[in-house]
């Protein structure tokens, strides 16, 4: 039979573990350590009285037994051991009364730490005992890790920000931070010194994290004398980050054997590797942006939250070294100056881009402040302005143009810095054919025929001819005209009867005075209802 206290497999500890030297601090639990070391950390508890509980270990564990089928305890051991239990708990009574000399000598000899439980200590009551443990130091880590957060922000907002950085980071974790080029040189270093062994393994260690623009130190992991025994761990957001506390899961936590907790998945974040080296604890982290830039740290030990910690720096470190958009600004903002001095557009439109350009004319959004903004991230260009009638946008030529919901879309064809005010009257023409035919997107289409006629001709002729025509009627036959004079297609269209769109269509012809079979009819109709 067993019961355990621990989540499913492929949930993560609920809280940082705990060493077991806390738990044999504990007066009223009287645990006395018979064998190996005190310093293990133990993540969770598991009670079992079965002969061989290996199957149902997840790694870490304090287990917990009163021999009840305990047969051969060397055996026994060797099973416990190679299932990675932190320590094991022997309660005495009712089944020994003494712990084994058997099971003492089989812990000794593989350092798996032995814990004799008195019978007037409930097992239960050792575990509440760890978890109350494991509460309080969590609770110590949010706490180390939000006035972590709120110095690193501090940091990132003075003068220069990239050496306040690491220089906050370096104090709250007790070490160095180095900022690595993508070269492989230290572009910023802060913190204590350390030895030149350890110096050059943490720099091979972030090369390890891949390849390195301009002969980097990539794939030299383990350089320095062999002194250096990396574990890559992945990640992921664009600039790095860590979205939970970290437990020493996989980073070589003491007293820890065998392949550690099985299902459990690092914490998502940055891109990172630790290892050893000259004494003390490593661990380097890509930073975000493909620049190639590292973040090194070298520290004597490695805490709970030590992890999330770096990847804060982490993400205000590739925030700071990003490549922004400021030059793009003062490239347009010259541009302007050049207009309003009287530079001619062919000469301004260079310093954009090299062209051709598709212009873009909007009318539609949400209504608020941002509304043009946000079209034009959508598009993908910064050059965007807003009037009263509608919002335009430049684009390079090769950017697609597509469709936007919420907005009526009108683009001219490809033009150059010369053709930009032909391209200006083509996309306002392509617009108010898109909300004639109650399309998302209408594109300019050169040479024809509809392009010969003059516009303010063309206009008055339209005015004109559908003078005797009011609404509804006029819609209707648009519609009608459409869906080339499918009554049941209108009908749905419109939201109508089938019968009274015919009546409206006969109306029409009446008012009209014209045969609306004859397809030259149409024509000159259709021509005139997209008309502006």
């Amino acid at each position: 039979m067993s019961s355990t206290s621990v989540p499913e497999p492929g949930s993560a500890p609920p809280a940082p573990p705990v060493p077991l030297a806390a738990l044999l601090a504990r007066p009223d639990l009287g645990l006395r350590l018979l064998a190996g070391p005190e310093d293990v950390p133990l993540h969770w508890v598991h009670t079992s009285e079965m002969a061989d509980p290996c199957p149902y270990l997840l790694g870490g564990e304090l287990l917990m037994t009163a021999g009840v089928q305990l047969a051969d305890p060397a055996h026994y051991v060797d099973r416990v051991v190679e299932a990675g239990a932190a320590a094991l708990a022997f309660g005495v009574t009712p089944v020994w009364d003494t712990v084994p000399p058997e099971l003492v000598a089989a812990c000794e000899r593989h350092g798996l730490p032995l814990v004799e439980v008195p019978p007037r200590t409930p097992f239960t009551a050792v575990a509440r005992a760890l978890w109350r443990l494991m509460a309080e130091a969590r609770l110590h880590e949010l706490r180390r890790v939000t006035e972590a957060q709120q110095s690193l922000a501090a940091a990132a907002a003075r003068p220069a920000p990239v050496p306040a950085v690491l220089g906050a980071l370096a104090s709250r974790l007790g070490g160095r931070a180095v900022l690595f080029g993508a070269d492989g040189t230290e572009s910023a270093a802060a913190g204590r010194e350390v030895p030149a062994e350890a110096a050059r393994a943490l720099r091979d260690l972030a090369g390890v994290l891949g390849p390195r623009p301009g002969g980097g130190p990539a794939g030299r992991a383990g350089s320095a004398s062999g002194v250096l025994e990396p574990r890559i761990r992945g990640g992921g957001g664009r600039h790095g980050g860590a979205t939970s506390t970290d437990d020493n899961a996989g980073d070589g936590a003491p007293g820890r054997r065998g392949p550690g907790p099985s299902g459990r998945a690092p914490a998502k974040g940055p891109a990172s590797a630790s290892g050893d080296g000259g004494g003390l604890r490593l661990a380097a982290y890509a930073l975000g942006g493909g620049d190639g830039l590292a973040l090194g740290v070298a520290t004597e030990r490695r805490d709970p939250g030590d992890h999330t910690i770096a990847g804060v720096a982490v993400v205000l470190l590739s925030l700071l070294t990003a490549p922004h958009r400021g030059a793009d600004v003062t490239v347009r903002d010259g541009a302007l100056v050049r207009l309003l001095l009287g530079a001619a557009p062919a000469e301004v439109a260079g310093a954009l881009g090299p062209g051709p350009w598709t212009v873009v004319h909007a009318r539609g959004g949400d209504g608020t402040p941002f509304a043009a903004a946000s079209l034009a991230a959508e598009l993908g260009t910064p050059l965007v302005a807003q009037d009263e009638d509608a919002v335009r946008l430049l684009l390079p030529a090769a950017t697609p143009v597509t469709a936007q919901e919420g907005w009526t879309l009108g683009a001219s064809a490809p033009v150059t810095a010369t053709e930009l005010a032909a391209g200006d009257a083509q996309a306002a023409r392509a617009l108010r054919r898109a909300e004639a035919s109650r399309a998302g997107l209408v594109r300019h289409r050169a040479n024809g025929f509809a392009a010969l006629v003059d516009h303010d001709e063309a206009a008055a002729y339209a005015r004109a001819l559908l003078a005797p025509l009011a609404e509804p009627l006029a819609e209707t036959l648009r519609v009608w005209l459409s869906l080339h004079g499918s009554w049941d297609r209108t009908a749905v269209a419109t939201g109508l009867h089938r019968n009274t769109v015919r009546q409206r269509i006969t109306r029409c012809a009446a008012l009209l005075d014209r045969d609306l079979d004859d397809p030259d009819v149409r024509m000159e109709l259709w021509f005139a209802l997209r008309a502006p």
